[in-house]
């Protein structure tokens, strides 16, 4: 399944609930989410944790228009609209998280 999180994890607790709920396939960080993907952030230990199962994607165009593509956690794919794309297509499900 893929998991598109487009809030910041500090506004909405939408990145918690995928990574406590054990989910599997892959994270799509879009928009606020891409906060997410981010050195220093208050969720970047149990994003990390959590790359161990999950493949972890963040929207390059959301990055560079919120100014934190300099600041992206290793391990973070970064993708562009193409690769949003191509994500969708590839996971049979996709749930967006409010």
């Amino acid at each position: 399944m893929l998991h598109i999180v487009n809030k910041s994890p500090l506004e909405r607790p939408s990145l918690d609930t995928v990574l406590q709920a054990g989910a599997d396939g892959a994270i799509l960080l879009i928009e606020d989410g891409v906060y997410a993907a981010t050195r220093g952030n208050a969720v970047e230990d149990r994003l990390k944790k959590a790359m161990g199962t999950l493949k972890v994607y963040a929207l390059g165009p959301d990055l560079d228009a919120r100014g934190v593509a300099d600041r992206l956690t290793e391990g973070v794919t970064v993708v562009g609209y193409d690769g949003f794309v191509d994500l969708v297509a590839e996971y049979k499900t996709n749930q967006s998280w409010l």
